[in-house]
């Protein structure tokens, strides 16, 4: 069963990513398993755990920001899970790029948008092929 990770302070936002991608994103997706992470250090605890197939980061979240744990992932692990990064600014679109998100995607959520995102890169893991880095916003 994939596994995708949710990181944001606000529970909000998790259950908004929890409803846009569902249970069963997608016909030719496994049944998903969301994980939720209130802080950075759930982050970092659950990706260290492994089992892992993308993760998705509130850009906005505090007091750890999503920009610099998205780049501290891509930077410290080899076989980082694919990360989809919202930002809320279209001006943070450049750090967006630095922090070598897979896909960004504008807030507030939108779920069409969101279950795409995830869906494509829930496949590329499974099919353990590069993620082509998305054009931010």
């Amino acid at each position: 069963m994939p596994q995708v990770l949710v990181y944001s302070d606000d529970p909000a936002f998790r259950d908004a990513i929890r409803l846009a991608v569902g249970r069963r994103p997608s016909p030719d997706v496994e049944r998903v398993e969301f994980v939720e992470a209130p802080t950075g250090e759930a982050l970092l605890a659950a990706v260290d755990e492994g089992g892992i197939d993308v993760v998705v980061i509130d850009g906005e979240a505090r007091p750890t920001g999503g920009f610099g744990l998205a780049k501290q992932l891509k930077d410290e692990l080899k076989d980082c899970p694919p990360v989809l990064l919202l930002v809320a600014r279209r001006d943070d679109t450049w750090l967006a790029s630095w922090s070598l998100a897979d896909a960004v995607l504008p807030l507030p959520v939108d779920a069409p948008a969101t279950l795409e995102a995830v869906v494509t890169l829930l496949k590329h893991r499974a099919d353990a092929l590069p993620v082509r880095r998305a054009a931010a916003l």
